[in-house]
């Protein structure tokens, strides 16, 4: 059994084909997609966030207005850049959010990845120290964050306050109990896996990483989905984690299926650089009648270690259209790999 989500980077654009023409029409479809996808039995509504670009960027509104809508799905991010944060106001934001969906704010964060501006982070005002580096910077907030959610009170409270305060040190709120176990991480790396484990964090691996060694794609993130495994274990941690993967999967099973993605099913995995110095891995798109799918599938080492499957979607099409995608690999596909 898996969990299944989708994942939207929130694309828009003014062009004629597009459903999704400006940030508002994005924003209010999301909503209306989630509501949709909890309804056909749908587990994860999860969000990429990007700035500087014409998708969804600043999360926690969108979060906290799906929640408000929604009873049962999950609702995530894929991941948030920490670069750009402010640890303390997002551990108040996220709580918040949390708090609305009653408890099931599942929220990946990461370093940060390639991005639209030359060093974005700089404009909203923040810089790595010297002798860090932004990923450093990225990873040190990520802590901070993660030590904020834990509830512990830490700040001084004035003597002489606006209200009266509860006895000792004041923690940040609105608190949400448990939400410091639903944090994950995206790792591209394998020493990055470990060290979300480490930190008992959930891990996100996406439909890239850096290649560590030139095998194929879903080899090399099942490899680092085990490291993590193995770093979780040898940390003693008492719960036990989660691990999703991001994929690329239609089931072409009408001619408009075939007509956006017939041609994608005949790709495979491809190898570059998404940095000056890191070549990477990424993972080929699956498109098939679903018989084929299925049977493509099962070869895939890395799905078969995650408990949460993330399906990307093309947004740009519409909610009913992308209700169909989904619907169609719940349907078809999802039952003969024991997904469901």
């Amino acid at each position: 059994m898996k969990k299944i989500g989708f994942l939207s980077f929130g694309h828009w654009s003014d062009h004629p084909t597009y459903q999704t023409r400006t940030g508002g029409d994005t924003l209010l479809q999301s909503i209306d997609l989630s509501v949709a996808a909890e309804e056909i039995g749908l587990d994860g509504a999860y969000f990429r966030v990007h700035h500087f670009a014409r998708q969804l960027a600043s999360p926690f509104p969108l979060l906290a207005a799906i929640g408000a809508k929604t009873t049962k799905i999950e609702i995530g991010t894929g991941v948030i850049d920490m670069r750009y944060e402010n640890p303390l106001y997002m551990a108040e934001d996220a709580g918040a959010a949390d708090l609305i969906s009653e408890g099931r704010l599942q929220l990946g964060i990461s370093r940060g990845s390639p991005e639209q501006v030359i060093e974005g982070w700089r404009y909203f005002g923040y810089a790595p120290e010297d002798g860090e580096t932004d990923a450093d910077m990225g990873r040190k907030k990520a802590l901070v964050f993660l030590d904020k959610l834990k509830g512990d009170g830490f700040a001084e409270p004035n003597p002489y306050p606006m209200f009266p305060n509860p006895p000792g040190l004041l923690r940040l709120e609105p608190y949400s109990n448990g939400l410091r176990e639903r944090i994950w991480w995206g790792a591209a790396s394998n020493a990055t896996a470990v060290w979300a484990a480490e930190n008992a964090m959930n891990l996100q691996s996406s439909t890239l990483k850096f290649d560590e060694s030139g095998k194929p794609f879903h080899i090399q993130q099942a490899e680092q989905i085990r490291l993590y495994k193995e770093a979780w274990k040898n940390a003693g941690h008492q719960r036990e984690p989660r691990v999703s993967v991001s994929r690329s999967i239609f089931a072409l099973v009408n001619d408009q299926d075939r007509y956006y993605f017939g041609q994608q099913g005949k790709g495979a995995d491809s190898f570059g650089y998404i940095e000056a110095d890191k070549r990477a891995v990424f993972g080929k798109s699956y498109a098939a009648e679903p018989d084929q799918l299925i049977k493509e599938l099962k070869n895939d080492e890395a799905i078969q270690e995650a408990d949460t499957l993330l399906l990307t979607i093309p947004n740009t099409l519409g909610v009913d259209y992308n209700i169909h995608v989904l619907s169609a690999i719940l349907e078809h596909v999802a039952p003969e790999l024991g997904w469901r």
